[in-house]
Parts: structure tokens; C-alpha cells; sequence
């Protein structure tokens, strides 16, 4: 009896993926009215307020020069040379031939920038999620005006991550390939471990495993390791005399054998679409390439809400009371300039309405229920120090957004350095604290449920951990240009260091200062993108949307057949 009924208990819950989204098409959303959350700004918190606007204003400059440099890619000599004498599009104009709109989601714009082998701009290839026939799609992209599209550590890494987002959120992957394979003075740091360049392509197979859709669009060159982007691919576009594939050029033929032979004549798209059968699509022109691609992806098996089939957007629900203007003053300068993150949180969600869960209890952390975009999320917001109560009420609110299947939304603006223990009564607190701390580690490690991190303040220590930072597994994490992470704050190296040691602190916290801000994060691939805190909103509406579309997909798994025996 126990047996049979765990078998109708299976059964249930491998109904077909057809059956949930056509369920989930007809099922009407519980009707909720949240408190609306008043948290107007008080003339006693305008001074700080004051002086985190000046401190925006100042992090939303750098954020526009950095935004300006990326765009200009390999600079005007890069941009003539792929342009004029190799007759390319550039890529933001292949992107525009690609999707429905330029309304797209872009991840890590600034990666590459500031690193000691010198500014790689975009890591050399634009990633993010967009719009293709109304379905959102990922896509990886390489920008040959910077270094001819050569890869670096650096861009393997953003590739890599990108991947593992399409992975994670079960996105089709469109691939628009235009490199001349890793910049070999640092192979040693591209080729040989596990989560380096060879990741690309395991990840490709497992993709397919999954029935994640794969598209790769050859335009430019495809050498070396690239080569096998296209070849393990679903379905492969390849456009005439531009597109290239051979793991080694004309001029490593030549050395090789004397032979001289032109490129178009070693890997060129006749040659792979006729003969070798490598592509699939044979394009005479870049924006054919791209037609044979939106139409590829028309063919996928996924069975979109009506509105969303008709290229209707999603409504963007209810607008916050409060303008999200008002953000920039309160996103902190620094820990001491934090307002009380009700407020944050007041400018992000619908109707600026909240239902806060234990509402009395452990006060320095924030939990309860929102909408954002129309979508319901568990919000985990900092509001001070994560003690003990606060720690125990985050374990309990993330496993109930578990047991519910509600995403996560984690607001992270942690202490700026851990607790000293001076007594020993505070060494009782302090352990309390820890043992509280690794449960909700725990708990926000085991959850199923999508997780979204914005880092809106600070980064530090072990309770970036609870937080949901970037070692435990966010589907995305976003960063404000006031953020900072590090171990400690700026100013705080004393916590890590023996007493008497003034220079040597001196010295950390000049460190500290530069290597926690937001941008040095960002080039080096520890988040998904710096956002401003007016478009918080949008981004996180358009990630709930896009966590959201696997639903929609028909065929996500075969039933096995029964394996007979002789």
C-alpha cells in the first residue's frame, strides 16, 4: 500500500510539462492586498540624505564614463578595421538585427576594465538576455573591434558565467561567433583548469542534454578552439566569405605544408554548407543570417502566454507611491549613511505594498512578501547587524518561500566588519550568533526557489554569505555604484589585524578602498552588472520574467523507454 501509493505520488509530479503551462495559463492569481508601506522622507534623515545624493551623483558619472568606454569597444582604429576593411557589422548592430527591440537585459558591461593585464573592454563579447519572436533568449557575442576578438581569461570567464545563467534559467542560447581564438601569452591562465576555456564546450554538451536550445551564427572568424562553438551547436548559420571555421588559418597551412590557400577555400561557408556539412544555414549576407535565426528560434517548443505571442509586453503592475528618483539619496555612502531599508523597498514594489513577516521580531533583518512587475517575491532585506534573532527569522522566512515555491529577493547591505569579542559574555553572544548565522547559510543553500541579490550598500564578511552572495549560487546578483565588497569596509582593517600595526593598517585600508568598490567588482566578474538604483525596478521585473519563462517550455524531458534484455 505505502509503495503504490509513493508510485501515484510520482506519477503526479512528472505530469507532463504540456499539462503545467496549459494549467498555469488557466489558473487565476489569488487576489492580495499588501499594507502599503509610508515611509516618506523625514526632514530629520535629509542630511544624510543630502549626502548620499552627492555621493550618486558622483558614482552615476563614473558609471557613465565606464558605460561610454565599453560602447566605444576597440576604439576608432578597431571599429574602421571591422568595418571597412573586413566588411562586418558591428556587433550592438547585429543585436539589433537579432532582437525584437533594444530593450534588453546586458550582463557585465564593464567586465575587463582595470585589470593588470590591461582594459579588455565587454571581457571582448556582449552577453545578456533579450527578446527573439517574443521569447526570451540568451546571447553571447563577440566584439572583434577589441583585439580582433581574441580571447582572454577574462572573456572566457564572462562566457562561462553566461552559460551557467542559460543553464540555470533553462534560456535558448544564440552564439554570434567572430574570434580568433585565446590570446596565447596567457594560456597557461585559458586553457588548462577545470572552469577555463574547455568549460565552453562541456557546458555546450550538457546544454544539450538538458534541451536547452543552442544557435550559433558564424559571422567573422571561428578558429581554434572556436571552432567548436558552431559544430556543437543545435543549428549552425554561417555567412559567405565573412564566416570562417578551421582550427588552424592559411598561414599555419603554409608553414605546415608550403600550400598556400585563401580562407574562403579552407573553411569558408560553401565549403562547410556544401562539403563538410558543419552549418546548417548558408547566408549570403549578415541580415539573411539573422533572419534564418529569429526563424529557428520560431521553431522551438515553447508555448508562450497569449499576450506574450501577440509581442504584447508584460504589464509592469502597479507603480511604486514613491519615485524611484528617491533611490539615489538612499543608497548609502557608507554603512553610517544607511536609512532604514523599509523605505528601499517602498520605491521598489508594487503599490509600494509589503506584508512583513514577523514584523516584532529580529528587526535588523527585513522579511516578508511583495510584488515586483506583477510577480510575488520573499524579500530579505538588511536593516542593521545580523544577530542572532534576525538570523534565526531569515532561516525561517527562506524555507517557507522554499516550501511555497515564491523567488527570493535579497537586499544586501551587510556590517562592515565582524564583532570583536572583548568579554566573555559577548563571546557567548558571538558564538549564539555564528550558530544562527550557518543556519540560515543553510537554508539559502538548500533552497530550490530563484534568488536574486542586489547588493544595494555593503558586502562584507561572513554575512554576505547568508545573503545570498555570489558563492552561493544567486540566479543573478547586482550591484548599486555605491556598493562596496571586501571582507571588511574601508576603514576597518583594525578588525583584521594585530594591535600596533598603524602602517600596515594604513596601507590595507588604502587597498580596501580600491579594490571593494563597485567597478573593481564588476571588472573582474564577481556580479551580473552594475545597475542604477532608478532602474532596479526594471531589471528585476525583467529577471523575474525570464526565471519565469521555463514554465512555458513543452519538451524539457523524455519519457525513457524500457530497456530490453536478451
Amino acid at each position: 500500500m505505502h509503495r503504490s501509493i509513493i508510485r501515484f505520488a510520482e506519477q503526479h509530479w512528472q505530469c507532463p510539462a504540456r499539462c503545467a503551462s496549459s494549467a498555469a495559463r488557466r489558473r487565476k492569481v489569488l487576489r492580495s492586498v499588501f499594507p502599503v508601506l509610508d515611509q516618506p522622507l523625514l526632514p530629520i534623515q535629509r542630511h544624510v540624505y543630502e549626502a548620499n545624493l552627492r555621493h550618486s551623483i558622483a558614482c552615476h558619472k563614473k558609471y557613465s564614463e565606464l558605460k561610454e568606454k565599453v560602447r566605444k569597444g576597440g576604439g576608432e582604429s578597431g571599429i574602421a578595421r571591422h568595418t571597412q576593411r573586413n566588411r562586418k557589422l558591428l556587433v550592438r548592430d547585429r543585436l539589433h538585427l537579432l532582437l525584437d527591440d533594444e530593450d534588453f537585459l546586458e550582463l557585465s558591461p564593464f567586465a575587463g576594465l582595470g585589470l593588470p593585464y590591461g582594459d579588455i573592454p565587454s571581457a571582448g563579447c556582449l552577453t545578456g538576455i533579450g527578446r527573439i519572436n517574443g521569447l526570451w533568449c540568451l546571447f553571447i557575442a563577440n566584439d572583434a573591434t577589441v583585439k580582433g576578438g581574441t580571447a582572454y581569461p577574462i572573456t572566457v570567464k564572462k562566457q562561462l558565467r553566461a552559460q551557467e545563467i542559460a543553464i540555470q534559467n533553462r534560456l535558448p542560447c544564440v552564439y554570434l561567433v567572430d574570434s580568433g581564438g585565446a590570446f596565447l601569452p596567457l594560456q597557461s591562465e585559458i586553457f588548462p583548469d577545470k572552469n577555463q576555456g574547455g568549460r565552453t564546450f562541456y557546458n555546450e554538451a550538457i546544454m544539450s542534454a538538458m534541451k536547452i536550445p543552442q544557435v550559433a551564427v558564424v559571422c567573422g572568424s571561428c578558429t581554434a578552439g572556436g571552432a567548436y562553438i558552431p559544430t556543437m551547436a543545435e543549428e549552425a548559420v554561417m555567412v559567405h566569405r565573412i564566416g570562417t571555421i578551421f582550427l588552424g588559418g592559411p598561414p599555419l597551412v603554409k608553414a605546415a605544408t608550403g600550400e598556400e590557400v585563401t580562407p574562403e577555400e579552407l573553411g569558408g561557408a560553401r565549403l562547410h554548407a556544401e562539403v563538410s556539412g558543419c552549418v546548417d544555414h548558408f547566408a549570403w549576407e549578415e541580415k539573411e543570417a539573422f533572419d534564418y535565426t529569429r526563424n529557428i528560434i520560431s521553431t522551438l517548443n515553447f508555448q508562450l502566454p497569449e499576450e506574450e505571442e501577440e509581442g504584447m509586453k508584460r504589464d509592469a503592475g502597479e507603480e511604486p507611491l514613491f519615485s524611484s528618483e528617491e533611490l539615489l539619496g538612499l543608497a548609502p555612502q557608507s554603512y553610517g549613511h544607511s536609512l532604514d531599508v523599509k523605505m528601499i523597498i517602498s520605491r521598489l514594489t508594487d503599490g509600494s505594498r509589503f506584508q512583513e513577516f514577523k514584523a516584532r521580531y529580529g528587526t535588523t533583518l527585513v522579511t516578508g512578501f511583495a510584488k515586483i512587475s506583477g510577480h510575488l517575491v520573499g524579500i530579505v532585506a538588511n536593516n542593521g547587524v545580523l544577530s542572532y534573532d534576525a538570523a534565526l527569522k531569515g532561516s525561517h522566512f527562506v524555507q517557507l518561500c522554499d516550501q511555497r515555491d515564491v523567488p527570493l529577493l535579497f537586499l544586501q547591505n551587510t556590517a562592515p566588519a565582524a564583532a570583536l569579542t572583548l568579554s566573555a559574555a559577548q563571546a557567548e553572544v558571538n558564538s549564539n550568533r555564528l550558530k544562527a548565522q550557518g543556519s540560515m547559510m543553510s537554508a539559502v543553500a538548500c533552497a530550490l526557489v530563484p534568488k536574486i541579490t542586489v547588493v544595494i550598500g555593503g558586502c562584507h564578511g561572513a554575512d554576505s554569505y547568508a545573503m545570498c552572495g555570489r558563492a552561493f549560487d544567486p540566479n543573478f546578483l547586482f550591484l548599486w555604484p555605491n556598493a562596496r565588497v571586501s571582507l571588511t569596509a574601508p576603514g576597518h582593517a583594525a578588525s583584521l589585524l594585530p594591535p600596533d600595526e598603524e602602517q600596515q593598517e594604513e596601507n590595507l585600508n588604502e587597498r580596501l578602498k580600491e579594490e571593494s568598490s563597485a567597478f573593481f567588482s564588476s571588472g573582474r566578474m564577481w556580479d551580473d552588472g552594475v545597475v542604477l538604483p532608478q532602474d532596479t525596478r526594471k531589471v528585476l521585473g525583467d529577471s523575474l520574467d525570464i526565471i519565469k519563462q521555463q514554465r512555458y517550455q513543452l519538451s524539457t524531458e523524455k519519457q525513457r523507454s524500457v530497456v530490453l534484455r536478451v
